[in-house]
């Protein structure tokens, strides 16, 4: 027996941002459907260790159903010394027989798959004349966002913002050669966000990064960073005022503290969560109501995401003789 083993190098270049952002749709479209089997995730958070283990596994039947299993670890130190907060694995089994099928990086998967996703909601949610950017947050889902967004909106101008502005400004030399439109790293999260109609907060802050009070009318927002119950990117009146999405109902209600946070200050409830991305697809719920409405999607990260990205890495890695076959 062999096993497709997949590097980060050969995933990015097998998993454009185009591509994927149709695959996540796909993916959220079966969601919706009850075509995907998904426990929430399993967290493994030692009281006195430096990160923790998140578990997220998933079946989709089908045509391109798979077993799949991602094992992460988030170490929220880990920038600061170079490196991914992300760590791990997504493994892919054959439905047919249970076999391991392949090993695939999970920090290369997350990062693109998770700005896909914002770019599903974006397109889905945000005004069609929306075209000015915010990105709080200088990491791996910033540059990645930065790309998602601009397939889906037409970008006029982006401004960066992080806690240590020289990390926001490397981004930008980075990334500025990549797009048409200028980037501009600035010092304050309000000189990003005021004036900006699509806002990602990409941070692992455990307190609001944005207030309400910045936000112009009609902005869409993707709020990513979080995916603890006790940490929040977003405040609560930005919560209270926003239409709010989110990639699955369970997992907000459990997970997000952006969520759980406003309702214990009571000013959500479970009601106040519209929609998930899947059923705006499918067409069983409604997005955006009027031009100057907030939107807001709260993404978490699915297993099914994963397991979709890695059942078709799999498919065009084989097609195209890419990877490393290892016995097993």
């Amino acid at each position: 027996m062999k096993i497709l083993i997949l590097n980060s190098t050969q995933i990015r270049e097998l998993l454009p941002m185009p591509d994927c952002i149709e695959l996540m749709a796909d993916a959220l479209s079966a969601l919706a459907r009850d075509e995907v089997h998904q426990p929430l995730r399993t967290i493994v958070r030692p009281p006195n260790a430096r990160g923790l283990l998140g578990l997220m596994p998933a079946y989709r039947a089908g045509e391109r159903g798979a077993f799949g299993l991602k094992a992460i670890c988030v170490f929220p130190e880990n920038p600061s010394q170079g490196k991914d907060a992300h760590q791990g694995a997504v493994t892919l089994f054959s439905r047919e027989t249970g076999e391991l099928l392949a090993l695939m990086n999970a920090s290369e998967i997350t990062a693109i798959r998770t700005a896909a996703v914002s770019a599903v909601a974006t397109r889905l949610l945000a005004r069609e004349d929306a075209c000015e950017l915010a990105i709080i947050g200088a990491g791996v889902q910033a540059r990645t966002h930065l790309a998602a967004i601009a397939c889906v909106r037409a970008i006029k101008r982006a401004r960066i913002v992080a806690r240590n502005f020289e990390h926001a400004q490397i981004l930008v030399d980075e990334m500025q050669p990549k797009f048409p439109f200028p980037i501009e790293a600035v010092r304050k999260n309000e000189e990003a966000v005021r004036g900006a109609d699509l806002i990602v907060t990409a941070t692992s802050s455990l307190e609001p990064v944005i207030c309400h009070d910045w936000i112009s009318p009609g902005a869409h927002v993707n709020a990513i960073g979080t995916h603890s119950p006790t940490s929040r990117e977003v405040d609560s009146a930005t919560m209270a005022a926003a239409r709010i999405f989110v990639d699955r109902r369970e997992s907000a209600l459990n997970e997000s503290g952006d969520y759980l946070l406003a309702a214990k200050e009571g000013v959500v409830g479970p009601e106040s969560i519209v929609g998930e991305i899947g059923e705006l697809l499918i067409g069983t719920k409604s997005g955006r109501s009027s031009a100057t409405q907030i939107t807001l999607f709260k993404s978490l990260g699915l297993a099914i995401e994963d397991v979709a990205c890695a059942e078709y890495l799999y498919r065009k890695a084989c097609g195209e003789n890419v990877g490393t076959w290892a016995d097993f």
